[in-house]
């Protein structure tokens, strides 16, 4: 069975020396994050995941969900009693208001929480996972006395919540959403109609499932500009927030899917169920894109933490499995063959994938970071400047974390040769649990267009440039601290010139051809990802250089893998930039008949 141990020595080194969490004392909940905070707070929940979570992953499965004849939904054996644990053990509540019951601390630790419980088991992850982005969705969206209502018994973890766009006529395409919602006279709404792909949509570990439904109503102008956002409670509330009766949305069956089967993915049934309205009447996608954007950046933290725990595997396995001797030399004179892991191939894809893994968690608690300054920042530029990263990065991470996670996941299958590809061994869930990661919350295509066709017209270009701009004074500042360093940055400085390039030829020709920009959409953005990482990896490598000369070989193998990203990883922008630059010509030449 495989295992998983959390990288808490590298989340704190992100946390502590490169985030530096510490001199944010004065903002709303980082006072009451202290080193020492969370350092336990890591420790334990890191023995959790460890003990109890990552041992259930191979049992949900093999197990998968049951739905019965009533319709309700069994998850596999011990995931109930987890989900309690979790709850209890304050892993869900880690950022969620104190007024409705959370703790306040910074979304930042959250989100190293949240890295272990996808790492540990992806499937369980998300059911407190989508929880989550409907408590925020409600947080941002909803009236006072609907906060009242819901969020408290949604942060303890006795309620569930779930987001319900997609439809069997539309997936990306929202606007051809056909769910209607028929105004009453109470001010209610009644729900008609079917949704498909609802994770979570059903199951038995909490008392009420709070649905966030997209729908029509009557009446409404056509396409997103007509759709509204309702909360559709399983059972319906008392006003003393009682669980009562049954209200009218059911599961009408559970997807056969190829990975995630301890993830009740449901086609849910809305036959007149009573809704209430969440903001405004038409307004619905501006609220529901609260909770898409923050689905996003967790499936992203999807595709880093599979690598990671399938990486950690391979890993062990090279160290342990004995084939053929090392081209230089036998390396293991008293065994009858040499580790695996003295082969350069093997060596090349745990370095990737280490390389990968260790500049994608930099990444995604850098921008957790800024998002918890989207909120807490005093300042109304420091705000301003963390709401143009968002919107900015949100698609790189969702789309660039999840290709590589995907990547290195099946790398690590392969370390294992043919006993990867045997299911005792645990390593194709990882990669059949994963690719699921590339397709929702917005296929890693719509996720490039997203980017080239919105984020970097928007505001006049001042997402990026503000970003590039960023990169340029780090780079100066930090210039001249060591030969090692200045290596670094003269390489980064060369990658983000190749995105500025890219960026040019972009507003050249894609208004010229809008194909020319959907040609080049996925490559500019595995360039943007790219020098993103290369960013994070050169902030990381200045601290692990001030702490170089210490006993702990943690700061020493960090330099290490620096150097290998920078010299075999970053000069892919290289090929990205001449690939986008082809245009659209050869990618829509060929008739489509001859397909």
């Amino acid at each position: 069975m495989p295992i998983y141990e959390a990288p808490t020595r590298d989340m704190q080194f992100l946390l502590h020396d490169v985030l530096k969490l510490q001199n944010y004392s004065n903002l709303p909940g980082f006072g009451e994050a202290t080193p020492d905070v969370i350092d336990a707070f890591l420790e334990e929940a890191a023995k959790w995941h460890r003990d109890v979570l990552a041992p259930l992953n191979r049992t949900g499965d093999l197990e998968g969900c049951t739905r019965h004849e009533d319709g309700s939904v069994t998850t596999p054996t011990g995931f109930k009693e987890a989900y309690q644990q979790f709850c209890e053990n304050g892993f869900k509540s880690i950022a969620m208001d104190p007024e409705y019951g959370g703790q306040g601390l910074p979304l930042t630790l959250a989100y190293a929480i949240n890295e272990m419980t996808s790492a540990a088991n992806q499937a369980f992850a998300m059911y407190p996972g989508l929880s989550a982005g409907a408590w925020h969705a409600i947080h941002q969206n909803a009236s006072d006395e609907q906060k009242r209502t819901y969020l408290p018994p949604m942060t303890e973890g006795r309620w569930t919540g779930t987001m319900n766009l997609t439809e069997p006529q539309c997936g990306t395409d929202l606007g051809l959403i056909r769910t209607k919602a028929v105004p009453q006279d109470d001010g209610t709404y009644k729900i008609s109609g079917q949704k498909i792909w609802i994770s979570a949509g059903e199951h038995d570990m909490s008392e009420n499932i709070i649905h966030l439904v997209l729908a029509r109503i009557e009446g409404a102008p056509e396409g997103i500009k007509g759709i509204s956002l309702f909360i559709v409670p399983k059972f319906m509330v008392g006003e003393d927030g009682s669980v009562g009766e049954r209200n009218g949305v059911s599961c009408g069956g559970l997807e056969e899917k190829m990975g995630i089967h301890g993830n009740a993915t449901c086609v849910m049934n809305y036959d007149e169920a009573t809704g209430f309205l969440v903001g405004e009447e038409h307004k619905g996608m501006r609220a529901m894109f609260v909770m898409m954007n923050e689905a996003r950046l967790g499936v992203g933290l999807q595709g880093l933490a599979a690598a990671e725990v399938a990486q950690q595997n391979a890993a062990m396995f090279a160290r342990d499995r004995l084939q053929s001797r090392s081209v230089t030399g036998v390396k293991a004179p008293d065994k009858p063959a040499d580790p695996i892991i003295v082969h350069p191939d093997v060596r090349r894809m745990l370095m990737d994938t280490r390389a990968f893994t260790e500049g994608a968690r930099a990444l995604t608690y850098w921008a957790a970071l800024h998002e918890d300054m989207v909120h807490k920042a005093p300042d109304e530029t420091d705000r301003q400047r963390s709401k143009d990263y968002m919107a900015l990065l949100t698609p790189i991470i969702k789309a660039y974390q999840t290709h590589k996670g995907h990547q290195g996941a099946n790398d690590a299958l392969q370390v294992f040769g043919g006993s990867g590809y045997c299911e005792e061994w645990g390593m194709s869930q990882f990669v059949r649990d994963v690719r699921i990661a590339m397709i929702y919350e917005g296929t890693n295509g719509i996720q490039a267009l997203d980017l080239v066709g919105r984020k970097l017209m928007a505001e006049g270009g001042r997402y990026w440039q503000t970003f590039f701009a960023e990169i340029d004074a780090w780079c100066e500042e930090n210039k001249g601290t060591s030969d090692d360093l200045d290596a670094h940055i003269e390489k980064l400085l060369a990658a983000k010139s190749e995105l500025v390039e890219a960026t040019q030829w972009m507003g050249m020709n894609a208004m010229a051809n809008f194909d020319n920009a959907g040609a080049a959409s996925h490559d500019y953005l595995h360039l943007f990802g790219l020098v993103a990482l290369g960013y994070m990896w050169a902030m990381m490598a200045k601290e692990a250089e001030a702490h170089k000369d210490e006993d702990d070989p943690f700061y020493a193998n960090k330099l290490i893998t620096a150097r290998y990203f920078f010299e075999r990883v970053l000069p892919e922008t290289t090929a990205h930039l001449a690939k986008l630059k082809t245009g659209a010509d050869t990618m829509m030449a060929l008739p489509a008949e001859a397909f």
